[in-house]
């Protein structure tokens, strides 16, 4: 029955592969002219890209599995009372990074995760600028493909002390993460950082480019829950200062702080300077 039900989910990675591929499309269509900008209720910015590539994916993961529901970013708000009863939905952030989609860094990516039972089993996170996708399956593996080419396994990195590799959130620095590569360096000696946007940050720790990263401040389910996917299948950890790993369709949408870990037991959550409350 496990098998069956592994064989079922895992038969639509290549197709969410390629419907994120459309979506990327319809962005990068957005991408090479001018575009408005508008703010939503959080102050978050919201583009015409957003809402074209939310509509892709809705219409084609409701004819794919049209007894699924979707929760999607740019979706119409779905009562707690509601999706609390369900036990699979798909996951969707059509446009993660949408500040640096304005910014046209071209750091920005489709994300879209499968959640059964609160995990996500399948995740796809698509690069419409380089044309980079990272998909995985719980019981398939985990791949980074480029365009035109086959998709290629990926595992993450095993880590046991010394020089790290960091990756570091673009947009969303601060003094808790000043803090986390003080204590990283006094504890370890020198480390490398790298800069980057959206979910990528999770999938520079999926194939093997980096060690950690930590994220001190908030996000919601539809940012990580595909990259999750990703890097869990490679092998890695997601997890939140207790060492537990994200969970989804809580009551709240908000994800506390978490690592993004390669292979190894090296407990980064030591290196942060206190506890935040959850969300």
């Amino acid at each position: 029955m496990k098998q069956d039900a592994t064989a079922s989910r895992c038969g639509h990675l290549r197709a969410v592969r390629e419907l994120a591929v459309r979506a990327g499309e319809r962005i990068l269509e957005i991408y090479e002219q001018d575009f408005d900008v508008v703010a939503k209720a959080d102050g978050s910015p919201l583009t015409q890209a957003d809402q074209a590539a939310h509509r892709v994916i809705v219409e084609d993961l409701s004819r794919l599995t049209p007894d699924i529901p979707i929760l999607s970013e740019e979706s119409v708000t779905v009562a707690y009372a509601e999706r609390a009863a369900w036990t699979r939905f798909w996951l969707v952030d059509p446009l993660d990074g949408t500040k640096e989609f304005v910014n046209r860094n071209g750091e920005f990516t489709v994300n879209i995760a499968l959640i059964d039972a609160g995990r996500p089993v399948l995740g796809v996170v698509h690069v419409p600028v380089s044309g980079v996708t990272y998909s995985a399956c719980d019981g398939a593996g985990a791949f980074r493909q480029s365009a035109g080419e086959s998709p290629q396994t990926i595992r993450v990195a095993d880590y046991a002390g010394g020089r790290a590799r960091v990756v570091a959130s673009r947009s969303h620095a601060g003094a808790e993460l000043e803090h986390f590569l003080a204590q990283l360096a006094a504890r370890e000696g020198d480390y490398a950082t790298v800069a980057m946007g959206s979910s990528l940050k999770l999938c520079l720790v999926a194939d093997g480019s980096a060690d950690v990263y930590p994220r001190l401040g908030p996000t919601s389910e539809w940012d990580t829950a595909a990259a999750q996917c990703v890097v869990e299948v490679a092998g890695g950890r997601v997890v939140d200062m207790k060492n537990r790993p994200l969970v989804y369709n809580k009551e709240s949408i908000l994800n506390p702080w978490f690592m993004a870990c390669g292979g190894g037991d090296y407990n980064w959550t030591t290196l942060v300077p206190f506890m935040p409350v959850a969300p």
